[in-house]
C-alpha cells in the first residue's frame, strides 16, 4: 500500500504532465522579469527574536476542511497585521484545497516574504512559483532523490528563492546538508503516517550545523510551545493549522508571538 507521501507525490506528476502540456517552461520563462531576486525570505527567519511563517490553507489531510471559505489575500494582510514575518501559501489542491491563484493573490496583497507549500519534484514547479510571485519553495528530502534535491536548490537559487528543505529523521538531515541546504524545516509531523511529535525538532536540533536557519513546522499550538523552540534555538516556526482553525486568525498569530 502506499505511504500519504507516496499517493501525493504521484498525483502531483500526473497534474504536472498536464501543465506543462497547456503552458510550457518556455512561456514561463517568458514572463520573468530581468530582476529575478524576490523578498528577502531566509533573512526575515533571522531576525531578533522567533520568526513566525503563517500558513495559508484551507484543509489538511489529517483533519479535512479547515477554512475552506478562506481567501488568500484577507489571510495573509491578517498575518502580516500580526506580526509575522513571512507566509506560507499552499498551492496543493486535492489534500489542501491550494492553488497557485492563491500565491498570485496573496503576492498582490501583502509585503511579506511568500514560501509556496507543495509537493515539488521538477524545476517546471520552481517556475510556476517564481512567476507566481513566491520567494521562497519547499522541498521535501522524503520526496527526492539526493542529487534531485541538490539540482532544485540551486534551480530556486537561480530563480531568485531560497529552498526551504524539510526533514523528518536524521538521515534526511544528513541528505539536506549534503545537498547544500542553508535553511532546514524540521516536520513534527511524519508525512507517512501523519503523526505528529514536537520531540522531533528537539532531536534533530543537534545534527543541524551551526549557521543554519533551522524553522520548527506542524504540531505548534502554543504560546508555551514557541518560547520552548525558541530557548531550544530554532530561528523560526511555521504555523497553519492552529491560525486557519481558529475564530480570529490573526489574534491567534499574535498570541503565538506575545506574552
Amino acid at each position: 500500500m502506499s505511504t500519504f507521501l507516496e499517493t501525493v507525490v504521484d498525483r502531483t506528476l500526473s497534474d504536472l504532465a498536464e501543465r506543462r502540456r497547456a503552458v510550457p517552461a518556455s512561456a514561463l520563462e517568458a514572463q520573468l522579469g530581468p530582476e529575478r531576486r524576490g523578498r528577502p525570505f531566509s533573512e526575515a527567519l533571522i531576525r531578533e527574536g522567533i520568526s513566525l511563517i503563517a500558513e495559508m490553507k484551507r484543509a489538511s489531510p489529517s483533519r479535512g476542511p479547515i477554512h475552506p471559505d478562506a481567501r488568500a489575500a484577507d489571510v495573509v494582510q491578517a498575518y502580516q497585521r500580526a506580526g509575522a514575518r513571512a507566509s506560507s501559501v499552499l498551492t496543493e489542491p486535492h489534500w489542501f484545497g491550494g492553488s497557485l491563484n492563491d500565491l498570485v493573490e496573496a503576492r498582490a496583497a501583502c509585503d511579506l516574504p511568500l514560501l509556496r507549500k507543495d509537493f515539488l519534484v521538477d524545476e517546471y514547479q520552481l517556475l510556476e512559483a517564481r512567476v507566481a510571485g513566491a520567494d521562497a519553495t519547499l522541498l521535501i528530502v522524503a520526496a527526492l532523490e539526493p542529487a534531485r534535491l541538490a539540482d532544485l536548490i540551486a534551480v530556486a537559487s537561480d530563480l531568485g528563492m531560497d529552498a526551504l528543505v524539510e526533514v523528518h529523521d536524521e538521515q534526511e538531515v544528513e541528505v539536506a546538508v549534503e545537498a547544500g541546504a542553508e535553511v532546514i524545516g524540521i516536520n513534527n509531523r511524519n508525512l507517512h503516517s501523519l503523526e505528529v511529535n514536537l520531540e522531533t525538532t528537539y532531536r534533530l536540533l543537534a545534527d543541524v550545523p551551526a549557521g543554519t536557519v533551522v524553522v520548527a513546522e506542524s504540531g505548534i499550538s502554543t504560546r508555551a510551545d514557541v518560547r520552548d523552540l525558541e530557548e531550544a534555538g530554532v530561528d523560526a516556526i511555521l504555523v497553519g493549522e492552529a491560525l486557519m482553525s481558529a475564530d480570529d486568525p490573526q489574534e491567534a498569530a499574535r498570541a503565538l508571538l506575545s506574552d
